[in-house]
């Protein structure tokens, strides 16, 4: 294992990083170490405050904080990575508003929700969606190819969320600021 001098029981040590009363783990922070931030901050991520720029990065290795990426955007929809068999993107549905009644005819999507609450509906077709749950922060909801679904933001704040579509729905660099524009860019 790794020496670390600053770690307890030294805690005669300035500003060692203690977060509990237990032994520290005797190896750096994963995927980024700790980093001195000074003395009103003490110690924080290296990559901490670090902003993504929100647009798609396609085919490319990708790693990102999903759930900052999608409490950051205030558009409808924006793709952040298109590949050959999958998609991603980040939505954010304004109050009393909705994604709007849809079916995806041989795409399978993923949602799960980063802020905000609302109800989800499925069902066979247009006029039956026999399925309807509550959903709020940290739910995930599986829509199968071919389920008529929509999601409806019931809350007092934006419903922030992601979608993986597989395989992907949208064309490479899709950014629709409203549910308006997104509606004319698909023509329905």
């Amino acid at each position: 294992m790794y020496y670390y001098p600053y770690m307890y029981p030294y805690h005669y040590y300035n500003r060692a990083p203690m977060y509990n009363y237990g032994r520290q783990a005797a190896y750096p922070a994963y995927p980024n170490p700790l980093e001195y931030a000074g003395p009103n901050e003490y110690w924080r991520a290296s990559n901490e405050g670090a902003r993504i720029d929100l647009k798609d990065y396609g085919k490319q290795p990708f790693v990102v904080n999903i759930e900052d990426a999608a409490e950051a955007n205030n558009t409808f929809r924006t793709a952040l990575w298109t590949g050959d068999h999958l998609q991603l993107t980040v939505m954010s549905i304004p109050v009393g508003s909705d994604i709007g009644l849809e079916v995806h005819s041989s795409v399978d999507q993923f949602l799960r929700i980063e802020e905000g609450q609302g109800v989800v509906q499925m069902g066979d077709t247009e006029s039956n969606l026999t399925f309807q749950r509550n959903v709020s922060e940290d739910y995930a909801i599986v829509v199968p190819a071919g389920k008529w679904h929509n999601l409806i933001n019931t809350g007092n704040k934006p419903l922030k969320l992601y979608t993986i579509y597989a395989p992907p729905e949208h064309p490479f660099g899709t950014v629709h600021q409203t549910k308006t524009e997104a509606i004319a860019a698909e023509g329905h």
